[in-house]
């Protein structure tokens, strides 16, 4: 049976402040993969998906997660975002999304990284579900995974 926590003695949630901290550059790349049936790969990298380009669509959808993370994630700042990547590897098994985020500010930026190569890969799932269901409307193969933060950078200011 699962054991719950308390966050405090008086069971507060609050945002951590970061306002002593200096600004100084930072980054984040997050990475996850989506798995897909290989005619549906293939339609994709033919660019012929009934509902358009789904990897430039997937790519704006990712970029503006991670401006709206703050949004979205409750104790998540708001931070100044100064650069994103959204980019694909495609195999014949799976697509993997990485998106590359930078700032200069007080916090890091991994959770903004993560929310975008989420929503990239949630856009893939949408722009292709009608060819991904069997005949009872399922996803066999369909499975987003292993979406991760693969590297955190923070600099020193100058």
């Amino acid at each position: 049976m699962p054991t719950f926590t308390h966050l405090n003695e008086k069971n507060e949630v609050h945002m951590v402040d970061v306002t002593p901290k200096p600004d100084v550059p930072r980054e984040a790349t997050a990475r996850g993969k989506i798995h897909l049936r290989p005619e549906t790969l293939k339609t994709i990298a033919e660019g012929k998906v009934v509902k358009g380009n789904v990897l430039a669509t997937a790519q704006v959808a990712g970029t503006l997660a991670v401006k709206q993370t703050w949004a979205l994630i409750p104790m998540c700042h708001p931070i100044p975002v100064g650069a994103v990547t959204v980019s694909f590897v495609q195999t014949d098994e799976y697509i993997e999304v990485s998106c590359r985020v930078k700032t200069f500010g007080k916090t890091g930026i991994e959770m903004e990284a993560l929310t975008g190569a989420s929503v990239a890969l949630l856009t893939i799932w949408d722009m292709v579900k009608s060819a991904e269901k069997d005949a009872d409307g399922q996803y066999p193969v369909t499975r987003i995974e292993d979406i991760h933060v693969v590297e955190k950078i923070k600099g020193t200011a100058e």
